[in-house]
């Protein structure tokens, strides 16, 4: 019997462990970095360690610190969660070495699983279906390409070690294959230690379907249906759901007895998901193994009624499992969304900050597992989730509406987030009517408004400067009045855009007015949390927050769901307004500089890549704004970088040209 578990861990799916260990009695030790002090895991477990700095590999990928922690405490038993550790062998064999149980498969399984290449052989041998490639063991990068050649395009490169996108890319013609091998290696050998590389036949706009399976040490494997995870970006899921809309019964029993074979081939214990790609007539092909709990685990426990992490623990214990495959039932429908700290209109950038305010909209049959809460800060150290928000309803259509409406009711002020893009997604025709593929970002989404910069409308600036200039928003609006007046002139900045607006008032009425149009807006009530208005004869209703100079507020219309943020500059100084200019290539977020591809005199043009910043896990290049030379390069490889620190200034070739005469 366990009575003390650490969790290796960190955010949401720290504490979604720990509310199930403490409602079984379980005793729960957090490990945590110096950045993480004060993280929601921490205060949610009895006992916490910190293990180092704020980077993962001085701290949460530290395997020696958290053994140590382990012992320090005393627990017996470590679960790793997802993505650090959880699928790292050494680790599980260190744990067993130590006399700790981890709380996931043998060594064995995770070594196998862990490498594409030889969990593709082992799956063919065991009679799974797998995509046509080449798997050849350290294929040299001329092996690759005389292979790509007889399996034809398009063809998908893949890590032999990866996941979670890295490592891989599409290539639709040979000319483009060289480059992306070089760069697939690369990103995998940053990635995972590992730089071989598999190829696979591309299956054109597949699904993504995977089955979610769970055997004990007694021999006994069974499956408990499957979720569909075609939604993807970078091939990184954005939206899951169980049951998958494609499904027929008849291939639910065929997939999940492939998958209950993958995992008796390699003599699974626990908690695993085996991932299909699925074509248009329904064929299956096996993709991975993942070795541990996935992050869509939520959607299979809202249908199926089980607690997955529960099984987990008791399967640690040597119990056996609770049902049989007979015994399996889904009822209803379950759709899962991972809110980030990104923002969808800057080609999904991660983004750092201070959470102003981070309040879930509580509605009936919605789940949040969340790892974050208000007044915690975004750090560049760690994958930007904030919290997985899961829907649960008798019917999908149920399901769908709740989830969409739990979005877009939330309050999450402070950081960029991607809420609307979500929330569009979930109310797109093509999704609602099942029919997504892994393509769908790409060929239906890609014009969303929710993709492009919020250009503020004149109900947003007239909101905004009610919000900005009404008493009960603000304690230092002097000389407010809400009287016939003279317009109250203000100049508004929305993400370092400038608009000019008045506002005059008669009574509750306000007439706002820019260079071009007027709108008159009814002001009913005023909280220091919402104003209710009335705009074109509809009552609404904006939440908002108030934090230093800035705004935040949410506002819906019938076609979009949008959070803003606003500062009032009217009354800072003309050289604060003029903006850095395009010559100075700026730190998107907090992180650290990878790679410099630029040096001083070089003449780049508009769109090239100078820098690449690493940061939550993604590295991101950063361009030149426009043609000219490079006059200073202020960082090198290794430098770690604030948001918004200038790394590259450029100069005009005609400006560099002047200069060189004159000297």
């Amino acid at each position: 019997m366990l009575n003390k578990i650490l969790i290796a861990n960190r955010g949401e799916i720290a504490v979604r462990i720990m509310r199930t260990a403490h409602a079984l009695g379980y005793r729960t030790v957090a490990v945590y970095s110096e950045a993480d002090s004060q993280a929601l895991h921490v205060q949610t477990a009895d006992e916490a360690v910190c293990i180092g700095p704020a980077p993962a590999n001085a701290s949460y990928l530290n395997a020696q610190a958290i053994l140590d922690a382990a012992a320090l405490t005393g627990a017996e038993a470590i679960h790793p969660g997802y993505g650090f550790l959880s699928e790292n062998a050494d680790f599980a064999r260190a744990c067993g070495d130590a006399g700790l149980i981890f709380i996931g498969p043998r060594p064995e399984a995770i070594e196998l699983m862990g490498s594409k290449r030889r969990s593709k052989v082992a799956m063919q041998d065991a009679g799974v279906p797998v995509v046509p490639g080449f798997e050849q063991a350290n294929a040299s990068d001329e092996a690759l390409r005389e292979a790509a050649k007889q399996i034809g395009f398009p063809v998908m490169i893949k890590a032999s070690a990866g996941g979670g996108g890295r490592g891989m890319r599409l290539i639709h013609e040979f000319d483009q294959l060289s480059d992306q091998i070089q760069r697939a290696r690369s990103e995998a050998k940053n990635a995972f230690g590992d730089d071989e590389l598999i190829l696979e036949k591309a299956v054109v706009e597949p699904r993504h379907i995977e089955i979610q399976i769970f055997a004990d040490t007694h021999g006994n494997v069974i499956h408990l249906g499957e979720r569909d995870c075609s939604i993807q970006r970078r091939h990184q899921k954005v939206v899951e759901e169980a049951p998958s809309p494609f499904m027929t019964p008849d291939m639910r029993d065929a997939m999940g007895e492939a998958a209950v074979k993958a995992a008796k081939a390699c003599h699974y214990v626990g908690a695993g998901t085996v991932e299909f790609l699925v074509d248009k007539e329904r064929n299956f092909y096996f993709l991975e193994m993942n070795t541990r709990l996935q992050v869509e685990h939520p959607v299979t426990e809202l249908v199926t009624g089980h607690d997955l992490v529960e099984w987990q623990f008791r399967v640690a214990e040597g119990e056996r499992l609770p049902l049989g495959q007979q015994d399996v039932q889904l009822r209803g429908h379950a759709i899962e969304v991972r809110l980030y700290a990104e923002d969808p209109a800057a080609e999904f950038m991660p983004q750092t900050g201070v959470l102003v305010d981070y309040t879930p909209a509580r509605l009936q049959n919605v789940r949040y597992d969340s790892g974050v809460q208000t007044g915690d800060i975004i750090s560049p150290f760690y994958d930007p989730m904030l919290a997985k928000v899961v829907s649960y309803g008798v019917s999908r259509n149920d399901a769908i509406r709740r989830l969409k409406r739990a979005l877009e009711d939330s309050r999450v002020f402070g950081v960029t987030t991607n809420q609307s893009f979500l929330s569009r997604i979930l109310g797109h025709p093509r999704f609602i009517a099942g029919e997504a593929t892994t393509a769908f970002l790409e060929t239906d989404f890609a014009d969303d408004p929710s993709l492009r910069p919020a250009q503020p409308t004149l109900r947003d600036l007239g909101v905004a400067g009610i919000l900005f200039s009404h008493p009960k928003t603000h304690a230092t609006a002097l000389g407010w009045s809400n009287g016939l007046s003279t317009p109250l002139p203000l100049k508004l900045s929305f993400d370092e855009n400038h608009y000019e607006i008045s506002l005059q008032w008669s009574g509750n009425r306000v007439t706002v007015h820019d260079n071009q149009a007027s709108l008159s807006l009814e002001v009913l009530t005023v909280t220091p949390q919402a104003v209710d208005y009335i705009d074109n004869g509809i009552r609404q209703r904006c939440q908002y927050q108030r934090s230093g100079d800035r705004l935040y507020f949410q506002l819906h219309d019938q076609q979009l769901s949008r959070t803003l943020c606003a500062i009032d500059v009217t009354h800072a100084p003309m050289a604060a307004l003029e903006g850095s200019g395009s010559d100075r290539i700026l730190a998107s977020m907090d992180g650290a500089i990878v790679d410099v591809r630029a040096e001083p005199g070089q003449t780049v043009q508009r769109g090239d890549t100078l820098v690449v910043l690493e940061a939550m896990k993604m590295e991101h290049p950063l361009v030149a704004e426009r043609d000219g030379q490079v006059a200073r390069i202020h960082v090198t490889a290794g430098t770690q970088v604030k948001r918004r620190q200038v790394l590259v200034e450029l100069t005009s070739e005609d400006t560099a040209s002047h200069e060189g005469a004159s000297a």
